[in-house]
Protein backbone atom coordinates (compact mmCIF):
# COMPACT_ATOMS: atom_id res chain seq x y z
CA UNK A 1 0.00 0.00 0.00
CA UNK A 2 2.92 2.32 0.80
CA UNK A 3 4.21 1.78 -2.77
CA UNK A 4 0.86 2.78 -4.26
CA UNK A 5 0.85 5.97 -2.16
CA UNK A 6 4.33 6.93 -3.30
CA UNK A 7 3.41 6.33 -6.94
CA UNK A 8 0.32 8.48 -6.52
CA UNK A 9 2.42 11.29 -5.05
CA UNK A 10 4.80 11.15 -7.99
CA UNK A 11 1.90 11.36 -10.43
CA UNK A 12 0.50 14.39 -8.57
CA UNK A 13 3.89 16.16 -8.58
CA UNK A 14 4.41 15.50 -12.32
CA UNK A 15 0.92 16.72 -13.10
CA UNK A 16 1.54 19.93 -11.15
CA UNK A 17 4.85 20.50 -12.93
CA UNK A 18 3.25 19.94 -16.32
CA UNK A 19 0.43 22.35 -15.49
CA UNK A 20 2.94 24.99 -14.42
CA UNK A 21 4.90 24.58 -17.67
CA UNK A 22 1.74 24.86 -19.79
CA UNK A 23 0.75 28.01 -17.88
CA UNK A 24 4.18 29.55 -18.39
CA UNK A 25 4.10 28.87 -22.13
CA UNK A 26 0.61 30.33 -22.38
CA UNK A 27 1.75 33.47 -20.55
CA UNK A 28 4.74 33.88 -22.86
CA UNK A 29 2.55 33.48 -25.94
CA UNK A 30 0.05 35.99 -24.59
CA UNK A 31 2.72 38.66 -24.11
CA UNK A 32 3.14 41.32 -26.75
CA UNK A 33 6.17 40.89 -29.00
CA UNK A 34 9.35 42.53 -27.71
CA UNK A 35 9.77 44.33 -31.05
CA UNK A 36 7.44 44.91 -33.95
CA UNK A 37 8.34 43.69 -37.43
CA UNK A 38 9.18 47.26 -38.48
CA UNK A 39 11.45 47.76 -35.46
CA UNK A 40 13.19 44.46 -36.13
CA UNK A 41 13.71 45.39 -39.79
CA UNK A 42 15.17 48.75 -38.76
CA UNK A 43 17.54 47.06 -36.33
CA UNK A 44 18.67 44.56 -38.99
CA UNK A 45 19.42 47.30 -41.52
CA UNK A 46 21.33 49.42 -39.01
CA UNK A 47 23.28 46.41 -37.78
CA UNK A 48 24.30 45.38 -41.30
CA UNK A 49 25.22 48.97 -42.16
CA UNK A 50 27.43 49.15 -39.06
CA UNK A 51 29.20 45.94 -40.09
CA UNK A 52 29.88 47.39 -43.55
CA UNK A 53 30.91 50.81 -42.22
CA UNK A 54 33.78 49.55 -40.08
CA UNK A 55 36.03 48.37 -42.96
CA UNK A 56 34.93 51.22 -45.24
CA UNK A 57 36.17 53.77 -42.73
CA UNK A 58 39.72 52.70 -43.66
CA UNK A 59 39.21 53.83 -47.25
CA UNK A 60 38.29 52.32 -50.62
CA UNK A 61 40.86 49.52 -50.71
CA UNK A 62 40.72 45.92 -51.84
CA UNK A 63 40.85 44.68 -48.24
CA UNK A 64 38.08 47.05 -47.08
CA UNK A 65 35.84 46.25 -50.05
CA UNK A 66 36.38 42.52 -49.51
CA UNK A 67 35.13 42.78 -45.93
CA UNK A 68 32.19 45.07 -46.74
CA UNK A 69 30.85 43.62 -49.99
CA UNK A 70 28.80 40.81 -48.42
CA UNK A 71 27.01 43.27 -46.16
CA UNK A 72 26.42 45.65 -49.06
CA UNK A 73 24.75 42.83 -51.02
CA UNK A 74 22.44 42.24 -48.06
CA UNK A 75 21.56 45.95 -47.93
CA UNK A 76 20.62 46.07 -51.64
CA UNK A 77 19.02 42.63 -51.87
CA UNK A 78 20.93 42.01 -55.11
CA UNK A 79 21.72 38.57 -56.51
CA UNK A 80 25.34 39.66 -56.80
CA UNK A 81 27.29 42.81 -56.09
CA UNK A 82 30.63 44.30 -57.03
CA UNK A 83 32.70 47.17 -55.64
CA UNK A 84 35.23 48.86 -57.93
CA UNK A 85 37.57 51.79 -57.72
CA UNK A 86 38.11 54.09 -60.68
CA UNK A 87 40.29 51.53 -62.46
CA UNK A 88 39.62 47.95 -61.32
CA UNK A 89 37.42 45.45 -59.54
CA UNK A 90 38.01 45.43 -55.78
CA UNK A 91 35.53 42.83 -54.52
CA UNK A 92 32.64 40.65 -55.71
CA UNK A 93 30.01 38.68 -53.82
CA UNK A 94 27.07 36.49 -54.88
CA UNK A 95 25.90 35.29 -58.30
CA UNK A 96 27.41 36.39 -61.60
CA UNK A 97 31.11 36.17 -60.80
CA UNK A 98 31.78 35.18 -64.43
CA UNK A 99 30.57 38.66 -65.47
CA UNK A 100 33.48 40.34 -63.68
CA UNK A 101 35.09 41.74 -66.81
CA UNK A 102 31.81 43.17 -68.15
CA UNK A 103 30.99 44.63 -64.73
CA UNK A 104 34.43 46.29 -64.48
CA UNK A 105 34.02 47.88 -67.93
CA UNK A 106 30.50 49.14 -67.12
CA UNK A 107 31.68 50.53 -63.79
CA UNK A 108 34.59 52.40 -65.41
CA UNK A 109 32.18 54.00 -67.91
CA UNK A 110 29.77 55.04 -65.14
CA UNK A 111 32.61 56.55 -63.09
CA UNK A 112 33.88 58.51 -66.12
CA UNK A 113 30.39 59.74 -67.02
CA UNK A 114 29.45 60.41 -63.40
CA UNK A 115 25.96 58.98 -63.70
CA UNK A 116 24.10 55.77 -62.87
CA UNK A 117 23.31 53.15 -65.50
CA UNK A 118 20.82 50.28 -65.71
CA UNK A 119 21.98 47.32 -67.83
CA UNK A 120 19.75 44.71 -69.44
CA UNK A 121 20.57 41.14 -70.46
CA UNK A 122 21.60 42.34 -73.93
CA UNK A 123 24.41 44.37 -72.35
CA UNK A 124 25.56 41.41 -70.25
CA UNK A 125 25.86 38.62 -72.86
CA UNK A 126 26.68 35.20 -71.49
CA UNK A 127 27.30 31.70 -72.94
CA UNK A 128 25.84 29.97 -69.88
CA UNK A 129 22.35 28.66 -70.53
CA UNK A 130 21.40 28.84 -66.87
CA UNK A 131 23.13 32.15 -66.09
CA UNK A 132 21.29 33.75 -63.15
CA UNK A 133 22.14 37.33 -64.17
CA UNK A 134 19.61 39.21 -66.27
CA UNK A 135 20.54 42.81 -65.54
CA UNK A 136 22.57 45.17 -63.36
CA UNK A 137 22.47 48.61 -61.75
CA UNK A 138 25.73 50.59 -61.89
CA UNK A 139 26.06 53.59 -59.55
CA UNK A 140 29.25 55.69 -59.28
CA UNK A 141 30.38 56.54 -55.77
CA UNK A 142 30.83 60.07 -54.50
CA UNK A 143 33.67 62.04 -56.10
CA UNK A 144 33.91 59.27 -58.72
CA UNK A 145 36.20 57.18 -56.55
CA UNK A 146 34.62 53.97 -57.81
CA UNK A 147 31.27 52.30 -58.36
CA UNK A 148 28.76 49.94 -56.79
CA UNK A 149 27.28 47.38 -59.19
CA UNK A 150 24.22 45.33 -58.21
CA UNK A 151 23.36 42.32 -60.38
CA UNK A 152 19.79 41.02 -60.59
CA UNK A 153 18.23 37.68 -61.60
CA UNK A 154 15.70 39.51 -63.75
CA UNK A 155 15.25 42.94 -65.31
CA UNK A 156 16.35 45.42 -62.60
CA UNK A 157 13.24 46.44 -60.67
CA UNK A 158 12.75 50.03 -59.44
CA UNK A 159 13.25 48.80 -55.88
CA UNK A 160 16.70 47.41 -56.68
CA UNK A 161 17.65 50.61 -58.51
CA UNK A 162 16.63 52.77 -55.56
CA UNK A 163 18.31 50.46 -53.00
CA UNK A 164 21.56 50.48 -55.00
CA UNK A 165 21.54 54.27 -55.40
CA UNK A 166 20.95 54.83 -51.68
CA UNK A 167 23.54 52.23 -50.66
CA UNK A 168 26.11 53.83 -53.00
CA UNK A 169 25.32 57.24 -51.51
CA UNK A 170 25.84 55.79 -48.02
CA UNK A 171 29.15 54.20 -49.08
CA UNK A 172 30.21 57.57 -50.49
CA UNK A 173 29.45 59.20 -47.14
CA UNK A 174 31.68 56.71 -45.34
CA UNK A 175 34.49 57.41 -47.78
CA UNK A 176 33.98 61.17 -47.35
CA UNK A 177 34.40 60.71 -43.60
CA UNK A 178 37.67 58.90 -44.27
CA UNK A 179 38.84 61.87 -46.32
CA UNK A 180 37.72 64.22 -43.56
CA UNK A 181 39.74 62.26 -40.99
CA UNK A 182 42.75 62.29 -43.31
CA UNK A 183 42.41 66.03 -43.88
CA UNK A 184 42.14 66.61 -40.15
CA UNK A 185 45.32 64.61 -39.57
CA UNK A 186 47.14 66.57 -42.30
CA UNK A 187 45.93 69.83 -40.79
CA UNK A 188 47.10 68.75 -37.34
CA UNK A 189 50.55 67.92 -38.73
CA UNK A 190 50.70 71.26 -40.52
CA UNK A 191 49.76 73.10 -37.33
CA UNK A 192 52.44 71.25 -35.37
CA UNK A 193 54.97 72.23 -38.03
CA UNK A 194 53.82 75.84 -37.63
CA UNK A 195 54.39 75.65 -33.90
CA UNK A 196 57.83 74.17 -34.42
CA UNK A 197 58.67 76.99 -36.80
CA UNK A 198 57.51 79.41 -34.10
CA UNK A 199 59.79 77.77 -31.52
CA UNK A 200 62.86 77.83 -33.76
CA UNK A 201 63.53 81.57 -34.20
CA UNK A 202 62.23 82.76 -30.84
CA UNK A 203 63.75 80.28 -28.47
CA UNK A 204 66.69 78.41 -29.97
CA UNK A 205 68.86 81.49 -30.53
CA UNK A 206 68.27 82.76 -26.98
CA UNK A 207 68.88 79.30 -25.51
CA UNK A 208 72.21 78.87 -27.30
CA UNK A 209 73.25 82.39 -26.33
CA UNK A 210 72.47 81.66 -22.67
CA UNK A 211 74.39 78.38 -22.77
CA UNK A 212 77.36 80.06 -24.43
CA UNK A 213 77.50 82.63 -21.63
CA UNK A 214 78.16 79.84 -19.09
CA UNK A 215 80.77 77.91 -21.05
CA UNK A 216 83.67 79.72 -19.35
CA UNK A 217 82.13 80.88 -16.11
CA UNK A 218 80.28 77.67 -15.19
CA UNK A 219 81.15 74.77 -17.53
CA UNK A 220 79.15 72.22 -15.50
CA UNK A 221 75.98 74.30 -15.74
CA UNK A 222 76.60 74.84 -19.46
CA UNK A 223 76.87 71.05 -19.90
CA UNK A 224 73.59 70.48 -18.03
CA UNK A 225 71.85 73.14 -20.11
CA UNK A 226 73.10 71.57 -23.35
CA UNK A 227 71.63 68.21 -22.28
CA UNK A 228 68.31 69.85 -21.34
CA UNK A 229 68.27 71.72 -24.64
CA UNK A 230 68.96 68.49 -26.56
CA UNK A 231 66.08 66.70 -24.84
CA UNK A 232 63.78 69.67 -25.36
CA UNK A 233 64.46 69.81 -29.10
CA UNK A 234 64.22 66.01 -29.42
CA UNK A 235 60.70 66.13 -27.99
CA UNK A 236 59.60 69.28 -29.85
CA UNK A 237 60.81 68.04 -33.23
CA UNK A 238 59.89 64.38 -32.94
CA UNK A 239 58.60 62.95 -36.21
CA UNK A 240 55.64 60.89 -35.01
CA UNK A 241 52.56 61.15 -32.86
CA UNK A 242 49.70 63.64 -32.96
CA UNK A 243 49.10 63.17 -29.23
CA UNK A 244 51.14 63.02 -26.06
CA UNK A 245 50.51 62.69 -22.34
CA UNK A 246 50.36 65.55 -19.87
CA UNK A 247 53.35 64.01 -18.09
CA UNK A 248 55.47 64.13 -21.28
CA UNK A 249 54.39 67.68 -22.06
CA UNK A 250 55.26 68.79 -18.52
CA UNK A 251 58.69 67.16 -18.75
CA UNK A 252 59.43 69.13 -21.90
CA UNK A 253 58.13 72.31 -20.25
CA UNK A 254 60.43 71.72 -17.29
CA UNK A 255 63.42 71.52 -19.66
CA UNK A 256 62.28 74.71 -21.39
CA UNK A 257 61.92 76.55 -18.07
CA UNK A 258 65.30 75.29 -16.86
CA UNK A 259 66.93 77.00 -19.84
CA UNK A 260 64.85 80.16 -19.42
CA UNK A 261 65.71 80.38 -15.72
CA UNK A 262 69.37 80.29 -16.75
CA UNK A 263 68.64 83.39 -18.85
CA UNK A 264 66.43 85.31 -16.43
CA UNK A 265 67.89 84.15 -13.12
CA UNK A 266 65.81 85.13 -10.07
CA UNK A 267 63.49 87.21 -12.25
CA UNK A 268 61.64 84.07 -13.33
CA UNK A 269 59.71 82.14 -10.69
CA UNK A 270 57.68 79.00 -11.46
CA UNK A 271 54.87 77.48 -9.43
CA UNK A 272 53.53 74.00 -10.25
CA UNK A 273 50.38 72.37 -8.88
CA UNK A 274 49.77 69.08 -10.67
CA UNK A 275 47.36 66.37 -9.51
CA UNK A 276 49.14 62.98 -9.96
CA UNK A 277 45.99 61.30 -11.29
CA UNK A 278 45.89 63.54 -14.39
CA UNK A 279 49.47 62.87 -15.53
CA UNK A 280 48.39 60.07 -17.94
CA UNK A 281 45.75 62.28 -19.61
CA UNK A 282 46.23 62.47 -23.39
CA UNK A 283 46.24 65.84 -25.15
CA UNK A 284 47.37 67.17 -28.54
CA UNK A 285 51.16 67.29 -28.96
CA UNK A 286 52.67 70.73 -28.24
CA UNK A 287 49.38 71.94 -26.80
CA UNK A 288 50.53 73.21 -23.41
CA UNK A 289 54.13 74.16 -24.18
CA UNK A 290 53.29 77.16 -26.44
CA UNK A 291 51.18 78.65 -23.66
CA UNK A 292 54.14 78.53 -21.26
CA UNK A 293 56.44 79.97 -23.91
CA UNK A 294 53.97 82.81 -24.53
CA UNK A 295 53.84 83.53 -20.79
CA UNK A 296 57.63 83.88 -20.65
CA UNK A 297 58.24 85.63 -23.95
CA UNK A 298 55.26 87.99 -24.07
CA UNK A 299 54.30 88.31 -20.42
CA UNK A 300 57.37 88.24 -18.19
CA UNK A 301 60.26 89.23 -20.45
CA UNK A 302 58.70 92.69 -20.82
CA UNK A 303 58.01 93.09 -17.12
CA UNK A 304 60.62 94.80 -14.96
CA UNK A 305 61.60 92.89 -11.85
CA UNK A 306 60.42 89.45 -10.78
CA UNK A 307 57.63 87.54 -12.49
CA UNK A 308 55.85 84.26 -11.73
CA UNK A 309 54.36 81.58 -13.97
CA UNK A 310 51.81 79.20 -12.43
CA UNK A 311 50.93 75.89 -14.09
CA UNK A 312 47.98 74.09 -12.53
CA UNK A 313 46.42 70.77 -13.61
CA UNK A 314 43.42 69.61 -11.57
CA UNK A 315 41.34 66.45 -11.59
CA UNK A 316 37.73 67.39 -12.44
CA UNK A 317 35.92 64.10 -12.69
CA UNK A 318 35.75 63.10 -16.35
CA UNK A 319 37.98 66.03 -17.31
CA UNK A 320 41.37 67.53 -16.55
CA UNK A 321 41.41 71.32 -16.05
CA UNK A 322 44.70 73.05 -16.90
CA UNK A 323 45.68 76.68 -16.47
CA UNK A 324 48.84 78.61 -17.37
CA UNK A 325 48.96 81.99 -15.65
CA UNK A 326 51.54 84.76 -15.46
CA UNK A 327 51.63 88.08 -13.61
CA UNK A 328 53.29 89.85 -16.52
CA UNK A 329 52.32 92.84 -18.62
CA UNK A 330 49.08 91.33 -19.94
CA UNK A 331 47.42 92.48 -23.14
CA UNK A 332 44.35 94.21 -24.50
CA UNK A 333 41.57 91.58 -24.82
CA UNK A 334 40.38 93.32 -27.99
CA UNK A 335 43.72 92.41 -29.61
CA UNK A 336 42.88 88.71 -29.25
CA UNK A 337 39.65 89.20 -31.19
CA UNK A 338 41.34 91.22 -33.92
CA UNK A 339 42.02 89.54 -37.24
CA UNK A 340 45.10 91.74 -37.69
CA UNK A 341 48.09 89.40 -37.45
CA UNK A 342 50.54 92.26 -37.50
CA UNK A 343 50.45 92.74 -33.73
CA UNK A 344 52.17 90.12 -31.59
CA UNK A 345 51.74 87.60 -34.39
CA UNK A 346 53.60 84.80 -32.63
CA UNK A 347 51.48 85.03 -29.51
CA UNK A 348 48.18 85.16 -31.36
CA UNK A 349 49.13 82.34 -33.73
CA UNK A 350 50.18 80.16 -30.79
CA UNK A 351 46.90 80.69 -28.93
CA UNK A 352 44.77 80.21 -32.03
CA UNK A 353 46.73 77.10 -32.97
CA UNK A 354 46.13 75.48 -29.59
CA UNK A 355 42.49 76.56 -29.55
CA UNK A 356 41.84 75.21 -33.06
CA UNK A 357 43.47 71.85 -32.32
CA UNK A 358 41.59 71.37 -29.05
CA UNK A 359 38.28 72.10 -30.76
CA UNK A 360 39.17 69.89 -33.72
CA UNK A 361 40.01 66.90 -31.51
CA UNK A 362 37.56 67.21 -28.61
CA UNK A 363 34.77 69.45 -29.92
CA UNK A 364 33.83 73.11 -29.76
CA UNK A 365 33.31 72.99 -25.99
CA UNK A 366 37.01 72.41 -25.37
CA UNK A 367 38.81 75.51 -26.69
CA UNK A 368 41.09 77.77 -24.66
CA UNK A 369 39.74 80.55 -22.44
CA UNK A 370 41.94 83.65 -22.06
CA UNK A 371 41.60 86.15 -19.21
CA UNK A 372 43.84 89.21 -19.53
CA UNK A 373 44.09 92.98 -19.32
CA UNK A 374 46.96 95.47 -19.71
CA UNK A 375 49.12 95.30 -16.60
CA UNK A 376 47.05 92.45 -15.06
CA UNK A 377 48.86 89.40 -16.42
CA UNK A 378 47.34 86.62 -18.50
CA UNK A 379 45.55 83.40 -17.58
CA UNK A 380 44.90 80.73 -20.20
CA UNK A 381 42.62 77.83 -19.26
CA UNK A 382 41.70 74.63 -21.06
CA UNK A 383 39.62 71.53 -20.39
CA UNK A 384 40.73 68.12 -21.64
CA UNK A 385 38.59 64.95 -21.44
CA UNK A 386 40.35 62.12 -19.63
CA UNK A 387 39.10 59.70 -22.28
CA UNK A 388 38.01 60.46 -25.84
CA UNK A 389 37.40 58.07 -28.78
CA UNK A 390 40.32 57.92 -31.18
CA UNK A 391 42.65 59.92 -28.93
CA UNK A 392 45.63 57.90 -27.80
CA UNK A 393 49.18 58.92 -27.01
CA UNK A 394 52.07 57.40 -28.92
CA UNK A 395 54.54 58.63 -26.31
Amino acid sequence: MGGNLAAALVVVVLAAALAAAVYAVARLRSRRAIATAAQRATYDVLHIAALAAEPLRTGLTEAAAGKAVRHLRTLTGAAGIAVTDAARMLAFDGAGDHHREQVAVAAAKAVTAGRSTVLGSDELPCDLVDCPVRGAVVVPLAQREGALVALSDGPPAPGLVQATVETARWVGTQLALVELDTSRARLARAEVRALRAQISPHFIYNALTAIASFVRTDPELARELILEFAEFTRYSFRAHGEFTTLAEELRSIDRYLTIERARFGERLQVRLQIAPEVLPVTLPFLCLQPLVENAVRHGLSRKPGMGTISIVARDAGAECHITVEDDGVGMDPAALLSSDDGVDTGQHVGLRNVDDRLRSVFGDGFGVVVETAPGAGTKVSMRVPKFHPGVRSSA
